[in-house]
This record gives structure tokens, C-alpha cells and sequence, in this order.
């Protein structure tokens, strides 16, 4: 794991505007207090926890964690969203389109924009053939823009969130 300081955490950007994504996508944003344990979260330490319709989250927990697990809610169908338990699932594709779409959602956030999600996911250990979030995005992830297009996610140019659930 990246040392304390390297990944924006939600306590730094603060929950304002996180909270008001995710509402637009009906996700409840939950604190946890400091230093308990986040329910739902598959990974556990500080990583975001998903437990139907709600994303759990603590102040050292990474933005990009707490995107990466909306992404799965907004990409997953209606009835893996109704069973939601800890573990989001997805297969390859999904996994791929969720990473894609938590790059754009950082731009919805006040204090956050793609390069540093990209920065982030880097620093946290996220892999991609080219090397790096950045370069994944540019130039090898037309696969998951499509995929999102196509499960209603993103518009057409596929640049534009929508603020809609994959039914």
C-alpha cells in the first residue's frame, strides 16, 4: 500500500460533493467512525464497503477506492444490485468499465479530475498493460467506454456520465 498522503482520501476532499454524485445515482454515502471496521468493504483496512444501496466509507478511506466500488453499483444490473453484499463481482469486462468510469466520475468531484484518479490508482497498485491509468485510458479502453455505452451508463460520446443505473 502507498504510504499515508499519496491517494486523496475522502476525509481530505471532504464528503460534500462525493455525496452529491452519488445521490444522483441513489447510493447513500455512510461514515464510519475512524478506526472501525467499514461494513462491506471486500478488501477491509480502508477500503469503501458496499452493502446494497449504500457505500460505506471512513475519512482515511481513498476517493478512488469509494468511486471504484460505485462504479460496481452503477454497472452491475438491477439484480446483483438487489443482492448486493460485500462483494460487487463482475466479470473482466466489468471490471474494466468500472476503472473507466471511475476516471470520468472524478471529474464530478470538487477537488478531484481524472489525472489524479489516474495518479491515484497508479500509486494504489492498479495495473494496466500500458503502464498506467493515464495511458490505459488514452489509448487502450475503448473495450470499457463501449461497454458502458452499451449498458446505458455513459452517452453516446462516451465522455458524459449518465446519471442512470445499468438496468
Amino acid at each position: 500500500m502507498p504510504t499515508p498522503g499519496a491517494v486523496l482520501t475522502v476525509g481530505t476532499l471532504g464528503q460534500a460533493s462525493l455525496r452529491a454524485l452519488l445521490e444522483r445515482l441513489g447510493i447513500e454515502l455512510v461514515s464510519v467512525a475512524d478506526g472501525a471496521a467499514i461494513p462491506g468493504s471486500f478488501w477491509g483496512d480502508e477500503e469503501a464497503g458496499l452493502l446494497g444501496d449504500r457505500l460505506y466509507v471512513r475519512a482515511d478511506t481513498p476517493v478512488h477506492s469509494a468511486l471504484h466500488e460505485a462504479g460496481h453499483y452503477v454497472c452491475m444490473d438491477a439484480d446483483r444490485r438487489a443482492g448486493l453484499d460485500t462483494n460487487a463481482g463482475g466479470d473482466y469486462d466489468e471490471e474494466n468499465a468500472v476503472c473507466y468510469w471511475q476516471i470520468l466520475a472524478a471529474d464530478a468531484l470538487a477537488g478531484m479530475d481524472r489525472q489524479r484518479m489516474c495518479a491515484d490508482m497508479d500509486a494504489w497498485g492498479y495495473t494496466f498493460r500500458l503502464g498506467s491509468a493515464a495511458a490505459w485510458f488514452a489509448e487502450d479502453a475503448e473495450d470499457a467506454r463501449l461497454w458502458l455505452i452499451d449498458a446505458g451508463v455513459l452517452a453516446p460520446d462516451g465522455r458524459t456520465l449518465r446519471y442512470t443505473l445499468r438496468s
